[in-house]
């Protein structure tokens, strides 16, 4: 291990292989040398792939041959650190062009629950994605919504439009009654502040229905 210690010293973490980078995340101490035999065996759980890792079991890592409950937990920890660097890097660059943008971007996010979310999307004029936010969690069947709070954060963003985006848990995109009424209701309070309500996508198992598509948003 003194000499992946050394070499990430001398020349960055850049410069380290996938299996040294794990070996470091896994090793106790400097002369750890195990490491990089466990480092191999998580890479054959997660099929040679870091992106894979965050999702192998943590039951799995600890009962490998001396991983143990801190080592599964720590290279779990940094799984999950690279992955969420990554959605960071993505949505720093994100754009939202069309309802298609939203799925690509909220799907990953929604289409497995089984209860529905509400998401605010805040867009500057350019279409580029200033911050994404939970704005309610419900049931099977319902979400509550607080037009204030939705409004309150594009103000303080300085975001000139909003997406809504939620799911339907029953498979079904087509909007409810509920879903019309809480278009209705943010876009003309957005109106009121100059802010753009662009669209209301839900999202329900590889289907999607796009309010502007269908001309319920002017």
């Amino acid at each position: 291990m003194k000499n992946l210690t050394d070499k990430l010293q001398s020349r960055g973490a850049k410069a380290l292989t996938d299996k040294e980078l794990v070996a470091l995340a896994l090793a106790e101490h400097q002369g750890d040398d195990n490491a990089i035999a466990m480092a191999e065996e998580v890479l054959k759980l997660s099929n040679d792939s870091l992106q894979q890792l965050v999702d192998v079991e943590f039951q799995r890592l600890r009962m490998m041959a001396g991983m143990g409950r801190m080592r599964a937990l720590r290279l779990q920890a940094a799984a999950e650190i690279g992955r969420r660097v990554a959605v960071a890097e993505a949505q720093a660059h994100e754009k939202v062009l069309s309802d298609n943008d939203v799925v690509r971007i909220m799907e990953p996010v929604l289409g497995d629950l089984q209860y529905e979310e509400c998401w605010a999307l805040y867009l500057a004029s350019s279409g580029k994605v200033l911050d994404r936010v939970r704005i309610s969690q419900g049931g099977v069947q319902s979400t509550v919504v607080d037009c204030k709070m939705v409004i309150r954060r594009a103000l303080e963003l300085l975001a000139v439009q909003i997406v809504l985006v939620h799911n339907h848990p029953s498979g079904s995109p087509e909007p409810s009654q509920q879903d019309r009424a809480l278009t209705e209701r943010v876009s003309k309070a957005a109106e009121l502040f100059e802010i753009r309500l662009l669209d209301h996508v839900i999202v329900a198992r590889g289907a999607h229905y796009s309010f502007r598509a269908h001309n319920l948003i002017k």
